[in-house]
């Protein structure tokens, strides 16, 4: 047994049993359809598809599924926003090439390692250009083969200089130094509190140091080891490492400190902070870089050609006949390796091949331009999940039209994206695949939901009214359903009426699968032409068609299109009536009655059971109208208010000024006609005309010889002349014409 929302026991009957069976997902829809959460507005079905679709997302971030993800953004938004930083022509990269080791080998048979007094030699060529301070990204941890001079050659350089970053690696794997060598000078430069064990800064349980010589001639140790994320792209690295205590910038912090000796680093509220400067950190204490474009981005010099400068200066020749040395005046210089052989490559989100030394440059040069990445606050991401995702949701269920649904689902694609792009232009990084998912399954979810809800009750009302009302009305309908309730209003309609002239006979004549049939192939014809003119059929009683325009979708020319669907229904029934003549043995004629005007149109009826129609006084004149037809041997019939409101006016002949029953004012009304038709009738139209006139002044007997003259050709001259011959010269003194029906 189950319970209800109310906590009673339900029953489950076989019946319902069996219908799970046979139909599973017909069933389950069907129960959905009637749990009371179906009946909430639809904005909540939307809130709920997006606080469910927003829980998810953020669950999915937090277990890290979507990250590989995430980095991929990350990397394209990286590409698309590549550009030089302010301070990026302030930093020249040194290689050591394919193209360098070519020359060692082919002009100086330098075979690798080469010995080090050649870099000593670059280092001496930045010293006497201007150079502010030199990285070295290559570890010179054991002696030079080529003997302790070479070792010392290299040293004496860098202390002549004394702005010299030497390379260490500090990391917890790679090294064999677990403590801080005694022959190896304390960094120079201080570092505030917090203390060491500050969760701002990367600690290394092992160290790999440089040669004594060097380490004690560098001004600055700089640590070069570098951490790819989990997919093995390099986009963050530590600005500073504690080793046994003390502190080791990475190798692009360390010449920017070696440039400006006695700089002190402060670290709080997860930066690093040199003076003005400000280095950002995420909860790792690392920094995010902004890359700059793909390899050779900042300036690039290959090392032979600094070698071969400084060759020049040496042999008293002029430096600038090879490189000229003003482009490493005040310049920051890092040198390293991209020959591929040398194993320093890297892959980064800008390029799949960077040289190593080329993302120590970046950490400089974003902290020369200040406009590191920043980690987005996590809980400005959570916000904007749960934003996006609820704003997804509700809009899909606000707006269930395909082109809203499709437009809302383009949107909430593109939002996170964009989000994510301008975040990044203003040097934040947000997560966008976790808002993404959020609005995404949002918006999934809000569909089926809208589907399971409201797709079966808008399957039930097109099954029900597609019959009855123009496919536009029933648009309007599936998309406001509230108005499926008891009610109406007052509005302006053009209101049509038509019958079949002496059908009630011929249906005698007929069995009844042969009434049914013709029946149904007649208002189906009928039907057809009014929806196509934007009506509404309000009922079918037997052979008569009730409709109207201007609900309860408003139409501007709701008369036009009145008559333009009487004259239609006429002009289809003549093709109609030779074939209905050979199956009937007769002739089939309609009579339509329209009149516009106010009339109260709503859903009237019980609470369980109404329909949409109409009430009023318009609708009984135009009722009457259509009845009108038999005494003037007419078959379509409209008000002077419908006449009024026409254009362009049709041609149409005055008829006359009519007393309908239960009406006290009359109504003048007219017989609307085609182009053709009225042309090849004017003359007779004109002759009726001028006796109409004489009817209406009194001259009964001068009306009656006019109407006379063509009264065998034309049914309401006929009508008027035997209404003449009626009267005779009883005419009373008020008289106005006035024809009064004296039948429906």
């Amino acid at each position: 047994m189950m319970k209800d929302e109310k906590g009673r026991g339900v029953r489950i009957s076989s019946t319902a049993i069996a219908a799970f069976i046979r139909h599973p997902s017909s069933f389950i829809l069907d129960c959905f359809h009637r749990v009371p959460f179906a009946r909430w507005p639809r904005w909540c079905h939307g809130a709920i598809a997006g606080v469910v679709a927003a829980v998810v997302a953020l669950v999915l971030m937090a277990t890290g599924w979507l990250d590989p993800w995430e980095a991929r953004t990350y990397d394209w938004r990286a590409n698309v926003l590549a550009t030089p930083g302010r301070a990026g022509d302030r930093i020249v990269v040194v290689l050591l090439d394919q193209n360098s080791l070519d020359w060692g080998q082919t002009e100086n048979g330098l075979t690798w390692p080469w010995p080090r007094e050649i870099y000593g030699a670059i280092i001496d060529f930045c010293r006497q250009a201007g150079a502010r301070a030199v990285g070295l990204d290559v570890l010179f941890t054991e002696p030079s083969t080529y003997g302790q001079a070479d070792d010392l050659a290299m040293a004496e350089a860098a202390g002549r200089f004394g702005k010299v970053v030497a390379a260490v690696f500090a990391g917890s794997q790679t090294g064999s130094t677990l403590a801080w060598p005694v022959q190896v000078p304390d960094p120079v430069f201080s570092l505030t509190d917090p203390a060491p064990g500050t969760p701002f800064a990367a600690k290394a349980q092992r160290a790999a140091f440089p040669i004594a010589p060097l380490a004690q001639n560098a001004a600055v140790l700089g640590n070069v080891q570098l951490k790819p994320d989990s997919d093995g792209i390099f986009r963050r690295l530590s600005p500073l490492t504690l080793f046994d205590g003390r502190p080791v910038p990475a190798l692009g912090l360390g010449v920017f400190l070696a440039a400006h000796p006695g700089a002190d680093l402060a670290i709080g509220n997860r930066q690093i902070r040199i003076g003005h400067l400000n280095l950002p950190l995420d909860h790792q204490g690392r920094c995010l870089l902004r890359f700059r474009g793909p390899s050779g981005t900042h300036t690039t010099i290959s090392a032979a050609a600094v070698v071969q400068a400084r060759i020049l200066q040496l042999s008293g020749l002029p430096a600038d006949s090879g490189i000229n040395p003003s482009l490493f005046k005040d310049k920051y210089v890092l040198l390293g390796f991209s020959a591929p052989g040398l194993l320093d490559l890297r892959s980064v989100p800008v390029a799949p091949i960077f040289a190593g030394v080329e993302v120590h440059a970046t950490l400089l040069d974003n902290l020369l331009s200040q406009d590191f990445i920043r980690p987005f606050p996590l809980w400005s991401t959570v916000a904007i999940t749960v934003v996006l995702a609820l704003a997804a949701g509700i809009a899909i269920s606000l707006y269930t039209r395909t082109f809203h649904g499709l437009a809302f689902a383009v949107a909430a694609a593109l939002s996170p994206l964009a989000l994510g792009l301008w975040a990044y232009a203003s040097g934040w990084w947000l997560a966008v695949v976790a808002p993404e998912t959020g609005a995404l399954g949002s918006v999934l979810l809000a569909l089926g939901i809208n589907y399971a809800v409201e797709g079966r009750q808008k399957r039930f009302i097109k099954a029900a009214f597609q019959q009855y009302l123009s496919p536009a009305v029933i648009e309007q309908i599936i998309a406001h359903p509230e108005r499926l309730k008891l009610g109406g209003e007052r509005r302006m309609l053009s209101i049509f009426f038509s019958d079949l002239q002496g059908f009630t006979t011929i249906s005698e004549k007929l069995d009844p699968e042969a009434l049914t049939g013709l029946l149904n192939e007649y208002l189906t014809a009928m039907t057809d032409i009014i929806h196509r003119q934007g009506g509404t059929i309000d009922k079918y009683e037997g052979d008569a068609i009730i409709a109207f325009w201007n609900a309860p979708l408003p139409v501007a020319d709701h008369a036009n299109r009145a008559v333009a669907a009487a004259m239609g229904c006429q002009a289809a029934l003549a093709r109609m009536r030779p074939e209905l003549n050979r199956r009937l043995g007769c002739d089939l004629f309609m009579r339509i009655g329209i009149h516009s005007g106010p009339a109260v149109v709503g859903n009237m009826g019980s609470t369980t059971r109404f329909d949409y129609t109409m009430l009023g006084d318009s609708v009984n004149l135009a009722s009457r109208l259509e009845g009108a037809n038999k005494q003037f041997g007419t078959f379509t019939m409209i008000s002077a208010q419908t006449l009024a409101l026409l254009d362009p006016k049709p041609p149409a002949r005055e008829l006359a000024r009519l007393a309908v029953k239960g009406r006290a004012k009359p109504v003048t009304v007219y017989e609307p006609m085609d182009g053709p038709t009225y042309r090849s009738r004017q003359a007779m139209l004109d002759v009726f005309a001028s006796a109409l006139a004489l009817f209406y002044q009194g001259h009964i007997a001068e009306a009656a010889a006019v109407f006379g003259t063509i009264a065998a050709d034309d049914p309401p001259a006929a009508a008027y002349l035997a209404r003449c011959q009626a009267l005779g010269d009883r005419v009373a003194p008020d008289w106005q014409g006035i024809w009064v029906a004296d039948s429906k």
